[in-house]
Formats: structure tokens, C-alpha cells, sequence
């Protein structure tokens, strides 16, 4: 189950590097590029907490095992395409594959592990989460590279066929049993998935295509009426709630000790992750001119040390255990500031560039890790569902928020400062650094504030 979390989390980031030669085949319009990338994101946003509910539904392992045979067969599709709608379309259903077979991973996880093999399953699965970003601009950059028997960029995709086929056979052998619970008789709330889808709809698009369109009227107003949105779904949900209804995410899981707080550093994490990833993608392969290869290499550090430091962080000293998420974020801070100060007047950074990316990859993993797996530790076995639904909601929206913020900085920066090349592309980055170094500062108060209470 972790290899197809890992699997769709690496098609969120995969296609970045691919971009260019995607464009140059597929004679695709900025816009057209914008929506290959953000298709997936949009879609896997937008249906995610309804993927938990179906595994609620249905069952975890038939769910899982449906969404990984619909994104396995997508993935096959996009690999054929011939033009940008046919790939833009595919997109799409991907993303909708992976929004139903990723939230059952959770609750699996949730429902068959206790104790000490609860800590030691999410541990690995916040690795996974982790590490799968930067990986996936590392694969990227192989695949497209190795050009493998002339297909270009089609590998990014088709990796996915042999691998989902796999998982397929061996999930209908290991996979534990549905077993029938009383949960599985709640309903699947229809209004209320019609306010979240078209909340988190607006919300992502404009963020997804504003810069690319300049930031037009429509994208403000969409902004506006996604935070109506949420309000209305909100008070909506918390009517449902206590006229004893089941609502799509339950209120009680909101109010759990820790799980606002919780949303809030996930969001944190993950935008510092996906920003820090977007724009010093742009500023290597831009300003340095590095191949697709090259650039996807860059991010192994951080890759390697965020994973490392995801399996083992429980077994650091129990002194640390308490500090270690404020810590992580102050690390990260300092971390990615130092990317932006190396890398300032247009050199590579040297030496101290791979320090500062052990440093990233380091505190990024210990606000992640943490946080993730204190707050499923005690959810109830009942809650599973909405929770696993809510926490991989509130990643994915964190990297589109990302993506779009520092991205948009980094652009606009970019625009302002004349004629391209290597030294206005790092003068772009360092602004962009220090924006995500005082972010990651605001996730290491939040953990401060926490431990004093």
C-alpha cells in the first residue's frame, strides 16, 4: 500500500521536469502545460475526503484496490496520448484514481496497527508522504532523459502500468478482508460533498492558474466565493452533526485534542515542501540552464535525508521527542534561507548548497513525521476514515498553496527584475527563500505556543 501512495505521490511532481518536452511535442499553449501539471493536483484535492467515505462505504481494500486499477489505467492513457486535451483529460481521471485509492491507506493503517506497530506504520508512511515530492523530480528527470526507445516524455506515465499490475495482483492476495462495521451504514452526504467539492474547486483553480492568466478578475472572485464555500459546508456540516446525521467529516474529528493545530502545521510543511521544490526547479533549470537530468539530481539530498529522518525519529532520545517538531521548523528556516544566501549572484552553491539541503530535507521531515503521527495516534478506529480524508486534504491543498504562493513570487520577482539569466533568477530565489524561511518560522511557533499550554 505504500509503494501506490508513493506511486501517485511522485505523479504530482513527476511531470514538472517533463514539462518542456511535453510542450514542444504536444505543441501545447502555456495554459494547456499549466492544466497537464495541475489537472492531477485539482482533481486528487478535490475528491479526496470523498475517497475516504467510499472506503467507509464499500470497504478499504476494494476501494484501494478500485482507484489503483482506475490510475493504473490512466496512467496507460496518458502515456498514449496524442494531443494536450486527450492528456489533460487523463489528468484528470488520474487524479480521481488517486484521491480514491490513497485515503484507505490511512485507515488500513488506522484499523489493523496498534501500539508500537501503529507508530512504526505511520512513521513509514510519513516517509513515504516526505519523500515523494522530491523523488519524483529526481525520476522525472531520468526518465525524460534516457529518452528511453524514443519515447521522450512518455515514460513519466508508463512507469506507472507495470507497477500498478503488480500492486494489483499482490493487494487481491494480502490485503486484510472488509470487514462489515457499523460505519459502514452512515450515508454519503451529498450536499454536503457538493459545497467541499465546489469549495476546494475554487480554491485550487484560481491558485493553479493565476499566475498563468495574470491574475485575473475571475480568480479574485473565485477566491471569494471558495471562502463562502467553506463557510456554508462548515455550518452546514455541524447542523447535519447534531441532528445525528454523518456528516462528511465529522465535527468531532475537528475537536479532537491537537487537530487544528495540527491542519495548520501540515499546511505549513507541505507549502514550504512544494514551494521550495517549485521555484528552485525554475531558478536551475531557467537561470542555471541545468538539463532535465541534472535538475531532478539536485533534490536527492533533501530526498534521502527526509526519508532517513522520517523511519528513525522515534528513536531519538525521549528528551528530544518533545522539541522536535518546533525544532524541525526552525531548522528548516534556517535551512532554506542558506539555500538562497549560497546560491546568490547566479554561482551553484557548492559544498554548503548539499549542506543546506540536508538541513531541508531534515527539518521538513521532523515537521512532518511528528505532526502526522501524533495526531492519528489516538484517533478513534471510528473516525479513521474522515481523518485520513482530512489530514491528505489538508497536504495536498498545502502544496498547491505552495506552489502557487512562492511561485507567483518567484515570477513576478523574475518579471520586475528585466533581463533573464543566472543572477536575476537567484535574486528571484533569495526573496522566495526568505518568504519560506519566515513561513517554516511560523510552524516552529506554533509548536512552541503548543508546548507551553
Amino acid at each position: 500500500m505504500l509503494t501506490a501512495q508513493f506511486m501517485a505521490l511522485l505523479d504530482v511532481f513527476i511531470v514538472n521536469v517533463a514539462v518542456p518536452t511535453i510542450g514542444s511535442e504536444l505543441h501545447a499553449t502555456g495554459a494547456g502545460m499549466q492544466l497537464v501539471v495541475a489537472g492531477y493536483s485539482i482533481a486528487y484535492a478535490v475528491l479526496l475526503i470523498t475517497g475516504a467515505r467510499l472506503g467507509d462505504l464499500l470497504g478499504h481494500r476494494r476501494v484501494h484496490l478500485a482507484g489503483l486499477a482506475l490510475f493504473t489505467a490512466s496512467s496507460l492513457a496518458c502515456g498514449l496520448a496524442r494531443g494536450t486535451g486527450e492528456l489533460i483529460a487523463f489528468r484528470l481521471v488520474q487524479g480521481a484514481g488517486a484521491a480514491v485509492m490513497i485515503p484507505q491507506v490511512l485507515s488500513l493503517i488506522q484499523r489493523h496497527f496498534t501500539g508500537e506497530a501503529r507508530a512504526r506504520a505511520l512513521g513509514a508512511y510519513s516517509a513515504v508522504v516526505a519523500t515523494g515530492a522530491a523523488a519524483g523530480q529526481v525520476l522525472g528527470g531520468v526518465l525524460v532523459s534516457a529518452d528511453l526507445f524514443g519515447t521522450g516524455w512518455r515514460p513519466v506515465f508508463l512507469v506507472n502500468v507495470p507497477v500498478g499490475l503488480v500492486l494489483l495482483a499482490v493487494g487481491h492476495r494480502v490485503l486484510p478482508r472488509d470487514i462489515p462495521g457499523a460505519e459502514r451504514s452512515r450515508g454519503l452526504d451529498l450536499p454536503g460533498l457538493v459545497l467541499l467539492g465546489a469549495a476546494v474547486s475554487l480554491l485550487t483553480v484560481p491558485l493553479v492558474l493565476g499566475q498563468e492568466e495574470g491574475w485575473p478578475l475571475w480568480s479574485w472572485l473565485s477566491l471569494g466565493a471558495a471562502a463562502i464555500l467553506f463557510t456554508l459546508f462548515c455550518l452546514y456540516e455541524s447542523r447535519l452533526a447534531r441532528r445525528g446525521g454523518a456528516p462528511l467529516i465529522s465535527p468531532r474529528v475537528l475537536r479532537h485534542p491537537g487537530m487544528g493545530l495540527a491542519v495548520f502545521r501540515l499546511l505549513a510543511v507541505m507549502a514550504v515542501n512544494a514551494g521550495f521544490l517549485f521555484t528552485l526547479t525554475l531558478h536551475v533549470q531557467g537561470g542555471l540552464g541545468y538539463s532535465a537530468l541534472r535538475a531532478g539530481l539536485t533534490f536527492a539530498p533533501t530526498a534521502v535525508v527526509f526519508g532517513l529522518v522520517g523511519l528513525t525519529w522515534r528513536d531519538w532520545p525521549a528528551a528530544l521527542q518533545g522539541v522536535l517538531i518546533p525544532v524541525g521548523f526552525a531548522v528548516a528556516a534556517v535551512s532554506v534561507a542558506g539555500v538562497g544566501a549560497v546560491l546568490k549572484g547566479g554561482g551553484d552553491g557548492g559544498f554548503w548548497l548539499y549542506v543546506a539541503f540536508a538541513g531541508m530535507g531534515t527539518g521538513l521531515a521532523l515537521g512532518f513525521s511528528p505532526t502526522l503521527t501524533r495526531a492519528l495516534a489516538t484517533v478513534r478506529p471510528a473516525d479513521a476514515a474522515d481523518a485520513s480524508g482530512l489530514l491528505a486534504t489538508v497536504a495536498q491543498l498545502g502544496q498547491l498553496i505552495g506552489v502557487a504562493a512562492f511561485g507567483t513570487l518567484f515570477l513576478n520577482r523574475l518579471e520586475s527584475l528585466g533581463a533573464p539569466g543566472a543572477y536575476t533568477s537567484a535574486d528571484a530565489l533569495l526573496m522566495c527563500t526568505y518568504a519560506l524561511a519566515a513561513t517554516a518560522t511560523s510552524g516552529a511557533v506554533s509548536g512552541l505556543v503548543r508546548r507551553r499550554r
